[in-house]
């Protein structure tokens, strides 16, 4: 694809490449030495993560890479984490936007809005104060156990039968998140093959075709002619995703009127949403708040299923300080070994293992380094997790290091542990999505004897990775659920 671009560019237009292309800047991080035209394309690869933090090891935790014509710097260390996500968050703060996720949705946008600007903060402000605050997490409390317990009795009727994990953790977080938004049910756990499995596809795609190589984001002059047809393809499946929910946004609107406020797309159509500012901050929602959290409780699983001793602590912990079949959201922080095993898997399988990347507003100094403006930024949180100067026995799943630790991911000012980011942009549903995986993951372990297919040997369990804007286990994780009496 990268090579092909030379067939497709007149000449005219590679030698005005090639003269942006030998421009100096100065001072910039140290980095491999690019290609003419292509720059470093060739050895990103399919794993980004991995080969930046390959890269950081040759040539330090500040990097410069040349994807093209565009300047990209890649932290890989807490110290430059913090220069970019701290220090210089001011002028570091804003949102490269992949070329397949511009169009007419962008300006209603939250996670990917361009800048930081009023309606950016607005509707962090609103989605904090009305679903992620305390006072929320506890009124949503109830929801979140009704929905735990459905995806429990599911298992239950499925009791010696293979599952896929990852299935039915994602139909109950979406229908956890459906109903505090919409008020309402869209998947069932049942139908797994059928509308579950078509929006979910839906939303992968956008989310992979945003990730895809793209001739636009590497040489900006191409954007508007959509080379690949990605954002042709993002915004058809956008407004198929739309679809599913529109005629709920229209019942709202008619009922909320003379009704109180059941849900949050009633505050929403009060304050004088459109719908197109709705359908984004729905999709942007639904998609942090499912992939992210999935991810986290199927890599957690895989650990304890792979590490028998740490399941055996974590079973004792729960069964003598939990006294009922069923786990209340109050109980959680009575289960320290359960909070070490989830940050274990933080560490070692972050839900973004780069973060979302950054653009530099203005020329600012990281360690010294010149980050030029325009420049893309990204941290490398997957590096920053296994780097054995930070970690004792780093690609070990040892949960006991947590166990007594002040690090605490959740404010985000220990940046060599900060699967959730820092600064203005750090995930805002931490909160939510947390609170769902301890209780899952403790219901699941609680409940259930985990036993691998075909009397698979836990010690050779699959645990390679799928790179994407969540880090996936690349072989999904299949179990036989044994209930416990």
């Amino acid at each position: 694809m990268l090579f092909s671009l030379l067939f497709l560019l007149p000449p005219l237009f590679l030698l005005f490449i090639i003269n942006i292309y030998f421009k100096s800047k100065k001072n910039l991080p140290p980095g491999p030495r690019p290609w003419p035209i292509i720059g470093n394309l060739h050895q990103v690869g399919e794993n980004p993560h991995v080969s930046t933090a390959i890269l950081a090891q040759k040539h330090g935790p500040l990097i410069s890479l040349r994807l093209g014509t565009k300047v990209v710097i890649v932290a890989s260390s807490p110290e430059a984490a913090m220069g970019i996500l701290k220090t210089q968050d001011r002028f570091l703060s804003s949102r490269f936007v992949p070329n397949a996720f511009h169009c007419k949705y962008l300006p209603f946008a939250l996670v990917w809005s361009v800048d930081c600007n009023e309606n950016w903060k607005s509707l962090r402000t609103l989605c904090r104060t009305e679903m992620f605050s305390v006072k929320a997490l506890e009124c949503q409390s109830s929801l979140r156990e009704e929905k735990l317990a459905q995806m429990i009795d599911f298992l239950c009727s499925k009791d010696g039968q293979v599952v896929n994990i990852e299935e039915v953790v994602f139909i109950t977080m979406f229908n956890t998140l459906s109903n505090i938004f919409f008020g309402k049910d869209f998947l069932d756990l049942k139908d797994q093959r059928g509308t579950a499995s078509g929006l979910k596809e839906k939303l992968i795609k956008i989310l992979e075709n945003g990730l895809a190589p793209n001739i636009s984001d590497f040489f900006p002059i191409l954007q508007r002619l959509d080379l690949q047809g990605l954002r042709k393809q993002n915004l058809k499946h956008m407004e198929e995703v739309f679809d599913s929910w529109v005629g709920t946004i229209n019942e709202r609107r008619l009922a909320v009127a003379s009704q109180k406020e059941q849900c949050f797309l009633d505050g929403l159509i009060k304050n004088g949403f459109t719908n197109e500012q709705i359908n984004i901050l729905a999709l942007e929602l639904f998609t942090a708040g499912t992939d992210t959290t999935t991810s986290t409780i199927e890599w957690a699983m895989a650990e304890l299923i792979k590490n028998k001793n740490v399941m055996f602590e974590l079973q004792q912990e729960l069964k003598h300080k939990i006294k009922s079949s069923t786990i209340l959201e109050s109980e959680i922080s009575k289960l320290p070994y359960l909070n070490a095993c989830i940050k274990e898997t933080l560490r070692l399988h972050p839900p973004v293992p780069l973060l979302l990347p950054h653009r530099a507003t203005q020329t600012s100094k990281v360690l010294n380094y010149t980050v030029p403006r325009g420049a893309q930024i990204l941290v490398n949180i997957w590096a920053i997790g296994r780097d054995p100067k930070l970690w004792e026995d780093p690609f070990s799943f040892k949960p006991e290091r947590f166990l007594g630790s002040s690090l605490d991911f959740r404010a985000g000012q220990d940046f060599e542990f900060i699967p959730f980011g820092a600064g203005r942009r750090m995930c805002p549903g931490l909160p939510s999505g947390i609170t769902s995986v301890q209780s899952i993951l403790a219901s699941l372990i609680l409940r259930f004897d985990w036993v691998l297919p075909n009397d698979q040997d836990p010690v050779k369990l699959n645990m390679n990775e799928k790179f994407g804007v969540t880090l996936a286990k690349e072989k999904p994780l299949q179990l036989i659920f044994k209930r416990l009496s």
